[in-house]
């Protein structure tokens, strides 16, 4: 019997902002169940962590320069090979909710019924929004948005119930994609506001001060207030899970749903004394995996398999007995998340491919970088060197070792190790700019810079 898929993820959710996960200040309840009845994945990584680009990875196992999607706001190609096509096509019911972000601008755009859908049926959902707590806004067949006043991931959860409950003798594959905790951070309901005291909070100890300015993205914002109403997020979105995985035990379906929670990237919080994500530090790459499927998947087991977004289509596809098609980069890693042995990949790759938006604002650089077990790297594109951590022994990453003595062997070979993926997925790591023209995507990158960024926009000539 092919097993249902629930596959739930959280939109700019750090990986180690859970109880499960040694952060004993969060409120997760329903999540902690999830690890103590499933495995907790505490290596997942996001290869590009920024909403669009990431997500096009999520459902196409691709990097990239692959698919195309190398900054938001860019459309993910309709020819694009996806597990929405592939679960289709194997006989599942397919459905998409929540926040989409992969066809271009505007961001309140109608995705019509058809390829732009790339296989996902039941479709409840909106290009980009982040307005949570006013109405809910999502398309379903129709040109004209559905809006619901109340909470936007209670709304969508109560249809994700409904298209859970829908009688239907297929097997399912439901994405459900939540907005929170991305900012803005305060509009999350004052049951679990409450939950946090912004002064007791203990902050990361690599949290700086952040200069204020007008293009800060700190402005006008308190940090442990921030951090607070972030968890009281997360702690919201727990409870949603709750229902989620309430339902499929009612319901005599939890013994043949493989149930995963995760994250398009994280969030850095004034960690390093940045914000947002694009960057290569853990607070930005480091990302949630749970994985439950009772009787297959271990329960109460934390593996440390090195696993990243570009996995996560084609080992959804193992663990379904799908078979991968020759367009997917990534690894199959099904045999690891059902408790048998495997030699996972040694390292992820990381980049940013094109920095917009949040990055552009803090003046970061373009960069490609590897985390290993124990190592992040990250260099430019000019070849120079830019970061490298010890993160066994140095978590909090305070201390860049790049230029150190001691760190030479090991820095020649993440170089190398670097260098074996540029040449693997085919990046000459070239200015971002130029990548756009190689693509053919100066008409859609110009477009969105006209639309989102106005008074910083960089319009390329072909």
């Amino acid at each position: 019997m092919q097993p249902n898929i629930l596959f739930v993820f959280a939109d700019q959710m750090r990986g180690m902002d859970m109880g499960c996960a040694g952060n004993a200040q969060v409120h997760t309840p329903n999540l902690d169940r999830l690890a103590a009845e499933g495995t907790l994945f505490r290596r997942a990584y996001a290869n590009i962590p920024v909403c669009g680009p990431s997500r096009a990875c999520l459902l196409t196992g691709q990097y990239p320069l692959t698919h195309t999607v190398i900054a938001n706001d860019l459309p993910l190609p309709e020819e694009a090979v996806t597990v929405g096509e592939l679960f289709r096509d194997a006989g599942y019911r397919t459905g998409y909710i929540g926040k989409w972000h992969l066809d271009g601008i505007p961001r309140e755009k109608w995705t019509p019924p058809g390829p732009r859908r790339h296989g996902f049926e039941f479709w409840a959902a909106y290009n980009c929004s982040h307005d949570y707590y006013r109405l809910a806004k999502y398309y379903r067949d129709d040109p004209q948005p559905v809006e619901v006043e109340g909470y936007e991931p209670v709304v969508q959860t109560d249809l994700a119930l409904e298209f859970l409950a829908e009688p239907d003798p297929r097997p399912f594959c439901l994405f459900l994609s939540w907005g929170p905790p991305h900012d803005p951070y305060p509009m999350v309901p004052e049951e679990y506001r409450r939950l946090y005291d912004p002064k007791s909070l203990q902050l990361h100890p690599n949290v700086c001060d952040i200069p204020p300015g007008p293009n800060s993205l700190a402005k006008d914002m308190d940090c442990r207030e921030t951090v607070a109403n972030y968890y009281a997020a997360i702690t919201a979105l727990d409870a949603q899970m709750g229902r989620l995985v309430h339902h499929l035990d009612t319901f005599d379906l939890a013994d043949n749903t493989i149930v995963i929670f995760t994250s398009d990237h994280g969030d850095m919080l004034w960690s390093q004394g940045k914000m947002k994500k694009q960057q290569p530090w853990e607070e930005s790459i480091h990302i949630p995996f749970l994985l439950r499927w009772p009787g297959r998947v271990p329960a109460g087991h934390v593996d440390p398999t090195l696993l990243s977004i570009v996995d996560f289509a084609p080992s959804l596809l193992g663990l379904a007995g799908i078979d991968l098609p020759l367009e997917m980069q990534g690894t199959d890693l099904s045999p690891a998340m059902i408790g048998l042995e495997q030699n996972g990949p040694d390292s992820v790759f990381l980049m940013d491919i094109v920095p917009v938006d949040e990055n552009r604002k803090q003046g970061l650089p373009a960069w490609r970088g590897v985390r290993t077990a124990r190592y992040t790297y990250a260099r430019l594109p000019d070849g120079t060197g830019w970061l490298l951590y010890d993160n066994l022994e140095d978590p909090y990453q305070l201390i860049n070792c790049i230029d150190d003595p001691a760190f030479a062997a090991i820095r020649a070979g993440l170089d190398e190790m670097l260098d074996d993926w540029l040449r693997r997925t085919g990046d000459p790591f070239v200015d971002g700019k130029e990548h756009i023209r190689r693509l053919g995507l100066v008409a859609a990158w110009n477009a969105r810079e006209e639309l989102l960024d106005p008074g910083g926009k960089e319009i390329l000539c072909e």
